[in-house]
């Protein structure tokens, strides 16, 4: 009877339930004999004794569950010494750490695991624990480790784990490792890893554990959300909410929600975020936790602030149409058969609300917390006798003897709610819907729950709410409470996250504004940017650096505002859109941290960060660890952390840096402000602001050029349907035209022209408009990229030829280019074409490819042996000069707040090519053999890129859609 009470109390405890578990495991022991007890009898009470000190530890007293593992300890010094003795003492060492490492006591946790897994090696090595024991030891180990700010330990625990579960066979027990090994790889900003860890396990979860797979979704999604991948993110959310609404598993099921709703904000879909954020927040207060119910209570009035005040849809942020794309007769004969260059249109990814992701959690387990928490896979229950199924979620009491799947939430009750409904499937909020959410929203809502995520110690997000009331109260006029409430704000900590800083900023410079001081404003947005550089200076990889931008995109926008509605000076109006634009491209690339010190001490600092979030979300001390990460920080100062490791800043260029180095060219500069699209327009010397027009109808039209190029890019399209595509396409490009160019033509005449887009113009075939026919230009993503590009010099003098397969036109193309190029040298292989890209002058690059919409980072090539991804090229030592992409549309970017333009030509750009030629549309093989065999002629005999690539596509400019990218 014992041992079955032992069992359900067991189970309780693992479903979030320590108060039934108590209760429980106190009527096992009365169930068992007191006067000569039996060893069987008396390792029973052993073992329920540490399972009881776990749940009274959280219900009780932290004292009161080290004494039951005191008692434990004396009773193992009773049995015969054998393995079970060894085992058991182990177990009560790794349930003390578990214990002070939820009181906040982590060093001391530490320590006794050390000791634990020194007692379980030797038992191991003489034969007296088994692997699987001591393979648990060292993951719980690692895991705590983490919480630590120690990832290099973690992840050596993990892979000696690993080493004990191949050696045993014992896939589970590795594929948890390898989970464990992703969420070290997400903390250290190594995303691509990150992925590729969390996939493997995933994979044996399918075959062994899928009760396991839902939660690997949820900790995939999370790494996905902070690489930008919220599509993608979303997608897997579905998948695991389906599941887990299925079988009513709470606390996963909330956390899914939540991320979710982080998801639908990045997105643009305020409505959706809003549902599944109170869907998250009922199911949290039912479970009694009360810190995630606040969280995602902000997390709600957030997309209810987004909704208020966002007159129209986000506009999308793809360099392309999607899908949606304008659908016409004319455009669906996109997929007409024939051979085509490039798989795909892009997939749009509509800009979301800043900082959605400073709420979205990035950790798995029981009382998690948010994006700078920890990730954990949970606590490994340890078994001397059988490897015992963890809990992927949260910390978990140690079970001696149940080999059971322990539900890492519980059983949830009946949700009376409808049916989680995704945004496409509902109706646009209207504009009564928009006037119920406003009134919803006011300043001392927004107080109140700030007060309330203090009272759970979580400040950072307590600001935010404020900053909130703050916002609110200056949308309706109440500028004396706005001021108030500011003052109520607390100073940023040296741990506050930087979206946080810039929504302080923000307010500060929308008071400002509302007061009637615009030079205090700009001066606000000129000292938040500036900070915002700083951090973007520190970051470790090319999408984070790309991704900061979300952090400043509304206090950019509110200067440049100032200026073009206030100010109307054109060059100050240049100088603040350099200042906010495409930050990424201003980076000397550098290798990565050479100092292995350095190196260790910023993953630790990393990891420690979030794992002070996790411990504050969880009530537990955070003194000891705020201690650690301090003496962190300074040490990273010390060592230098002020060179990026991505690379080396330089400074955003003026009119004046411009001025002397354009020459007879013309720079044009496009800008969005509310609807209206204006350029800034730098000619002899002189910059100049013209108003366009209404910008959705400039974008439509775009958009609908885009359609029908693309239509018309199969080589094989029937005469009647070719001849109607292109009549169609030619209309739209004169539209185009008279909205884009006509009226600078005063201005720029037949120069040259250096065009620096914004939003849905990066999709434009620039030399299609016709009075742009044979005229040579270049696409930069800013002043600043252009200028560096063109500063470049290299003495490098390799040339690449790249032919991927399934491409019978490239045969002959390649084959011709290699008489071009007599001392060329060619490559297939993903590893090869790496080796020959480094350091190469010129590489023509002729392969299908695929753009990914929503983290073009991993837009790819397809080679002979698999796909060349976009990151793997922004790790070259030294990239290549100038790439031609002959045979794919990868010129294609994920566009993100600031024209924040990546993808695969972008991430060619930013680190360090010079030039990227590359189809902005579908462009068939004959179509793209013809041009480029033209343009390696004129390249070859001298001409400049820019005047060769204008040549060689003028013949055909729908049909040739390339663009100069860089200079």
């Amino acid at each position: 009877m014992a041992a079955d009470l032992h069992k359900q109390a067991f189970r309780a405890a693992s479903r979030g339930r320590p108060a039934d578990a108590v209760t429980l495991l106190r009527r096992a022991l009365r169930a068992l004999p007191v006067i000569s007890p039996t060893v069987e009898a008396t390792t029973v009470r052993i073992r329920i004794l540490i399972t009881l000190s776990y749940g009274e530890a959280e219900t009780e007293s932290v004292e009161g569950g080290l004494a039951h593992l005191r008692t434990a300890a004396e009773l193992i010094d009773g049995l015969p010494e054998g393995p079970d003795a060894v085992g058991l003492r182990a177990i009560v060492k790794d349930q003390q750490a578990l214990i002070l490492h939820r009181a906040g006591r982590t060093a001391e946790a530490i320590a006794l695991y050390d000791e634990s897994v020194r007692q379980l090696e030797a038992g191991w090595a003489s034969g007296a624990v088994g692997a699987a024991t001591l393979a648990t030891a060292l993951m719980n180990r690692g895991l705590t480790t983490i919480a630590f700010g120690l990832p290099e330990a973690a992840e050596r625990d993990m892979h000696r784990a690993i080493e004990l579960a191949e050696a045993e066979d014992l896939p589970l027990l590795k594929a948890k490792a390898l989970g464990n090994l992703g969420d070290i790889a997400h903390l250290t900003g190594d995303v691509p890893r990150s992925l590729s860890y969390h996939e493997q396990a995933e994979r044996v979860f399918r075959l062994l554990a899928p009760d396991l797979v839902p939660r690997t979704r949820i900790d995939r999604a999370r790494v996905m959300l902070a690489a930008g991948l919220a599509d993608e993110a979303a997608r897997h959310l579905d998948e695991a909410l389906v599941v887990l609404r299925r079988r009513r598993v709470g606390q996963d099921l909330a956390e899914a929600e939540l991320a979710r709703a982080a998801a639908a904000l990045l997105q643009g879909d305020p409505t959706t975020a809003h549902h599944l954020a109170d869907q998250a927040q009922r199911r949290f207060r039912r479970r009694g936790s009360k810190s995630w119910a606040e969280l995602a209570a902000l997390m709600r009035m957030r997309a209810d602030f987004t909704t208020a005040t966002s007159a129209t849809p986000s506009p999308s942020t793809e360099r392309a149409p999607a899908t949606e794309a304008p659908t016409t007769a004319l455009s669906t004969a996109a997929a007409a058969p024939g051979t085509e260059r490039a798989s795909s249109a892009a997939i749009p990814s509509p800009a979301g609300a800043t900082s959605a992701l400073s709420t979205a959690p990035t950790t798995s387990g029981t009382e998690r917390a948010p994006s700078t928490a920890l990730p954990a896979a949970g606590a490994e229950p340890i078994s001397p006798d059988a490897p015992a199924i963890p809990s992927p979620g949260g910390a978990e009491l140690i079970s001696p003897d149940a080999p059971a799947i322990p539900s890492p939430a519980g059983a949830e009750p009946v949700d009376p709610a409808a049916p989680f409904v995704p945004a496409q499937d509902r109706p646009a909020a209207s504009p009564a819907a928009q006037a119920r959410v406003s009134a919803r929203l006011s300043p001392s809502r927004a107080t109140r729950l700030a007060e309330r995520l203090t009272a759970v110690g979580l400040t950072d997000e307590a600001a935010v709410a404020r900053l909130l009331a703050v916002r609110m109260a200056i949308r309706r006029g109440d500028l004396r409470s706005a001021r108030a409430l500011l003052a109520e704000v607390p100073p940023p900590g040296p741990i506050t996250p930087i979206d946080h800083r810039m929504l302080l900023r923000l307010c500060r410079a929308e008071l400002a504004v509302a007061d009637g001081e615009p030079a205090a404003a700009l001066r606000e947005a000129e000292e938040g940017l500036a900070e915002l550089g700083r951090v973007r200076d520190r970051m470790g990889g090319l999408d984070l650096l790309c991704g900061t931008a979300v952090h400043g995109r509304e206090l950019g926008e509110l200067a440049v505002g100032l200026v073009l509605d206030h100010d109307g000076d054109a060059e100050a109006a240049f100088d603040w859109l350099e200042r906010t634009r495409a930050q990424v491209y201003r980076y000397e690339p550098l290798p990565a941290i050479d100092d292995p010190v350095l190196a260790r001490r910023v993953a630790q600092s990393r990891s420690l960060t979030r794992a002070v979030q996790q411990a504050r979300l969880d009530g537990r001390p955070v003194a000891e660890l705020e201690e650690r990460l301090d003496e962190l920080q300074r040490e990273v100062a010390r060592l230098g952390w002020h060179t990026s490791v991505w690379g080396r800043p330089r400074p955003v260029c003026r009119v004046a840096d411009v001025r002397t180095v354009l020459g007879d060219r013309a720079m044009v500069s496009f800008v969005t402000h509310g609807d209206v699209l204006s350029a800034v327009v730098l000619v002899a010397g002189e910059a100049t602001l013209v108003r366009l027009g209404r910008a959705a109808g400039v974008f439509e039209s775009a958009r609908e050029l885009h359609a029908d190029v693309d239509a018309l890019g199969p080589d094989h399209l029937s005469p009647l349907l070719a001849t109607a595509v292109r009549a169609s396409a030619a209309r739209r490009a004169e539209r185009l035209d008279e909205a884009l160019i006509g009226p600078l033509a005063g201005l720029v005449g037949e120069r040259e022209l250096v065009v620096v887009p914004t939003g849905d113009l990066y999709a434009v075939p620039w030399n299609a408009l016709p009075s742009l026919h044979g005229r040579p230009i270049v696409v930069a993503p800013s002043a600043t990229a252009w200028l560096n590009a063109v500063s470049a010099r290299t003495s490098a003098r390799r040339v690449v030829l790249v032919a991927g397969p399934n491409l019978p036109e490239v045969v002959g193309e390649v084959s011709d280019l290699r008489g071009t190029y007599p001392d060329s040298v060619t490559a297939e292989a993903v590893s090869d074409v790496l080796a020959s890209l480094n350091g190469a002058r010129l590489a023509h690059i002729a392969a299908h490819g695929e753009h990914v919409a929503d983290n073009a980072l991993f837009s790819h090539l397809e080679l002979v042996d698999g796909p060349l991804f976009a990151h793997e090229t922004a790790r070259l030592p030294t990239a290549p000069e100038r790439v031609i992409l002959a045979a794919c549309s990868l010129a294609l970017s994920h566009i993100r707040p600031g024209d924040e333009a990546l993808g695969f030509a972008g991430a060619l750009l930013a680190s360090g090519s010079r030039t990227v030629v590359a189809a902005v549309n579908q462009v068939g093989d004959r179509a793209a053999a013809l041009a480029m065999g033209t343009f390696h002629k004129l390249l070859s005999d001298g001409k400049p890129l820019s005047h060769a690539l204008a040549e060689a596509t003028a013949a055909d400019p729908l049909r040739r859609p390339f663009v100069c990218f860089g200079a």
